[in-house]
């Protein structure tokens, strides 16, 4: 008995720490916290090899390449693996490890990917073997190696000499983005040049003007491992960022399109420039155009390599990332509602999400929000006291993508874009009444001129409104945890829409009001609008949620695949909401809503004042 009771609270001990590390159920793992780095050894071998070609990349300016690996040994086993280290140098040097660790680690950082060896057929039977591995433009060198021992126990036998693009300090991702107002237009990337180095800039111009293109100067930002809270991300995730640097372009002609370039002045007047790309400036607040606007949450990264997958961590995020590269004519702007790369304090795989968005966030403007795996760790002064960010809280979020928030920390922001004004919430901060997010809420809401923008959206990460997630319904919430009752008052501004991530799934609810449906109207909906709409839209990529098995009356629309959304605004009266599968770009779901502004004015529930009779 003595012996039944230790166990019983050791496990009681184990789900109690479980419970703190993250908000979430344990479903899929990120790759590269399966590595025991501390636990690592070094035992080169005499027979054993690793030689990577080309060893010059990207000798045409490319920023993404393919190098082919091949290795052996006399002792090949079903748990060797290759990583690709970058910088090259991993063995050198001391590591900055919690002391808890019985000896200092002899590799003192992850790989930035890896591939089981006997992913290369004849591996375990004749000792040799070749893989072909994806890198990007990292600012820093290669080195691959080939370890034993699984990645429980691993052993660097064999490592290979460096590889190197031929200018690692290139600009390279560029990000757009909406500025605070409609004619102003960011962008961002990330670079190898200090400030004292180099100048950074952008060229644009109107496409066929004829005239004179404009450089606009960049600012340049950083940060240190001192500004990770936690590990793995000031350990053995820690990577450095380069530089990242963002300029505007200001006063832009409504819907014209523009070019741009962006580049680098060194101190003898020669530039290293980026690519060339265009954009389409944004239309002016209330302009009767078409306008198309893609929404969805927690895509993550993936490895056109095959590397890194073994948790299926995030096995759709390729197809919508593909879908949407596809698509790029047929949309105007994207926002992504949090959950970006889920680094969760590895770092360079921020570098490797800029790159896979990159042919989007080029030629859009790619809006963000906070997602807890982008901001939460304990005593971070987030609202959720979890480890879900691996120790970043929120810094290569807030620094890697620029958003018109008035304190980047605060990650709370308003779009004016058409016909439509968005509010992105920060759901990582406290938004319940009282708190300075629940009065920069009403104030975006409360201010909008509707006979101009007549479709107002909201949107968060954690759900604060409906979701029938099996984890939310053994909860009896089908909610974040105090998610939707404060903003409750705040939906008699007529919220249209209003858009969540966070689980891993489609669904979409009736016209909702104080959780009753009202209307039994599912697809077509016109008139005065009686509630909100309620959309989970967080499964763009990564490891799928399940339902509950018991459908509640109010939802309408349920698909547990990997997809995105869409609206189109035709006209100040008529919008059209679609949800497409990534895996073929096909609608599943659709509803349209048809109105007039007498229709938006129409007094429902709590929505209007007090009225009395003239004289």
């Amino acid at each position: 008995m003595g012996m039944a009771h230790v166990l019983l609270a050791a496990a009681l001990a184990m789900v109690a720490a479980a419970a703190t590390v993250s908000a979430w159920p344990a479903e899929g793992i990120q790759p590269l916290s399966k590595i025991a780095m501390n636990k690592a050894t070094v035992n080169l071998h005499g027979s054993a090899y690793v030689r990577a070609t080309p060893a010059l990349l990207g000798d045409q300016d490319e920023d993404t390449v393919w190098v082919t690996v091949k290795y052996g040994w006399e002792n090949p086993s079903a748990d060797d693996w290759i990583a690709v280290f970058s910088p090259a140098d991993f063995i050198s040097g001391s590591c900055p490890n919690p002391s808890r660790y019985p000896g200092e680690p002899l590799l003192c950082t992850a790989p930035i990917k890896y591939q089981y060896a006997n992913y290369s057929a004849n591996y375990l039977h004749g000792g040799k073997g070749a893989i072909r591995f994806q890198l990007i433009n990292q600012r820093s060198d290669f080195s691959f190696a080939l370890l034993a021992g699984g990645l429980e126990n691993p052993t660097l036998v064999a490592v290979s000499k460096q590889v190197a693009f031929k200018n690692p300090k290139a600009p390279v991702f560029p990000r757009l983005a909406q500025g605070k107002t409609h004619d102003e237009m960011t962008v961002t990337w990330t670079s190898g040049y200090d400030i004292g180095e180099a100048y950074p800039f952008v060229e644009w111009g109107v496409v066929a003007s004829g005239g004179n293109p404009t450089r606009t100067p960049a600012g340049t930002l950083t940060f240190s491992r001192g500004s990770m809270c936690g590990e793995p991300a000031r350990t053995v995730g820690w990577r450095d960022p380069g530089f990242i640097h963002t300029a505007f372009m200001r006063g832009l002609w409504p819907n014209k399109e523009y070019f741009y370039k962006i580049g680098h002045e060194l101190s003898d007047g020669t530039v290293v420039w980026g690519k060339s790309y265009t954009f389409r400036a944004p239309p002016t607040p209330g302009q009767n155009s078409l306008q198309r606007i893609i929404v969805f949450g927690d895509m993550g990264k993936a490895e056109r390599d095959g590397s890194n997958e073994f948790a299926n961590y995030q096995p759709g995020s390729l197809n919508t990332t593909d879908k949407l590269v596809e698509d790029l004519d047929n949309y105007d702007i994207v926002f992504h509602i949090g959950d970006l790369p889920y680094a969760n304090g590895y770092l360079s795989q921020w570098d490797q999400f800029t790159a896979q968005v990159a042919p989007i966030s080029a030629k859009k403007p790619y809006m963000v929000a906070s997602g807890n795996h982008e901001r939460d760790w304990p005593n971070s002064g987030g609202f959720f006291d979890v480890k879900d960010s691996g120790g970043e809280c929120g810094v290569p979020a807030e620094t890697m993508y620029y958003y018109p928030a008035e304190n980047r920390a605060n990650f709370w922001y308003k779009v004016d874009y058409g016909m439509f004004r968005f509010y992105v919430a920060d759901s990582e901060h406290d938004w319940r009444e009282g708190t300075p997010q629940y009065k920069f809420i009403e104030e975006c809401l409360s201010t909008v001129d509707r006979k101009h923008q007549p479709w107002l959206i909201f949107a968060a990460h954690w759900v604060l409104g409906y979701s029938s997630n099996s984890w939310y319904a053994d909860q009896g919430s089908f909610e974040e945890p105090e998610g939707r009752e404060s903003l409750q008052k705040l939906w008699r501004y007529r919220v249209d829409i209003a858009f969540f991530g966070h689980v891993h799934n489609y669904e979409r609810t009736c016209p909702l009001y104080q959780s009753q449906c009202v209307t039994n109207e599912r697809s077509n909906y016109s008139g005065t609008m009686n509630g909100i709409i309620f959309v989970v839209a967080g499964g763009s990529g990564s490891h799928l949620s399940s339902y509950t098995s018991a459908i509640p009356k109010w939802s309408v629309f349920r698909d547990k695949d990997y997809g995105f959304t869409k609206l189109t605004a035709f006209n100040h009266s008529s919008l059209l909401f679609e949800y497409k599968k990534s895996s073929e770009g096909k609608v599943y779901d659709s509803f349209t809503i048809h109105r007039d502004y007498r229709d938006v004015l129409g007094c429902v529930h709590d929505s209007c004042f007090p009225t009395t009779l003239a004289t």
